[in-house]
């Protein structure tokens, strides 16, 4: 009898450590929860300064609230705000630093591969058909990884996670390669204007 009651007297203390953890989570939810009601709005306007769009301020301060919540460990109640506003800020930031990349690269390659209007001169195309022979000849001479993941993000228009898990790339080589095509491209358009 006094085995049969060994194994519930060791699951009790298991029991009481979810209970207990599961308290502490209801209770950090709380507390966000709560922030949230009173911080929201000043978060969202905080942000929108920044980001200039409210819909982005709104997607950004959903995602700080999320960060506070998967925190282990969340810290003094005085320092939630601070924190939260923090979150957001970082958040932001890195918001405004993607896009400023993906406006310059699609700069960049508007200015590389303008299309030929189908009115234009019939020596305009000839001379865009020649710049283009240049652009492929000097994109042989790029490594051959390099070479695929330009092709395949720029002419065949895949995104950069895509292409990195085909590769066996990191996202960041990947955009190393793309961008050193892409500068090699402008060197053969900047010597086609030199000449």
């Amino acid at each position: 009898m006094d085995a049969a009651l060994k194994p519930a007297a060791s699951q009790e203390p298991d029991r009481r450590l979810v209970d207990g953890a599961q308290a502490a989570h209801e209770e950090r939810a709380r507390v966000i929860a709560d922030l949230f009601r009173e911080h929201n709005r000043a978060l969202v306007s905080f942000l929108t300064a920044r980001l200039h769009s409210p819909q982005e301020a709104k997607d950004v301060a959903q995602e700080a609230y999320v960060r506070l919540l998967q925190l282990e460990t969340p810290g003094a109640l005085s320092y939630l705000r601070a924190y939260l506003f923090k979150i957001a800020e970082n958040l932001a930031f890195d918001r405004m630093r993607h896009q400023a990349v993906r406006i310059r690269a699609a700069a960049t390659e508007a200015l590389l591969f303008d299309e030929l209007d189908e009115a234009s001169a019939p020596e305009r195309k000839i001379l865009a058909r020649e710049a283009l022979d240049r652009i492929s000849v000097r994109l042989m001479t790029l490594p051959a990884p390099c070479r695929q993941a330009f092709v395949m993000h720029v002419l065949l228009d895949r995104p950069i996670k895509e292409i990195a898990v085909e590769m066996g790339l990191t996202d960041r080589m990947v955009r190393y390669h793309v961008a050193r095509g892409l500068v090699l491209c402008q060197a053969v358009r900047d010597e086609d204007g030199k000449e």
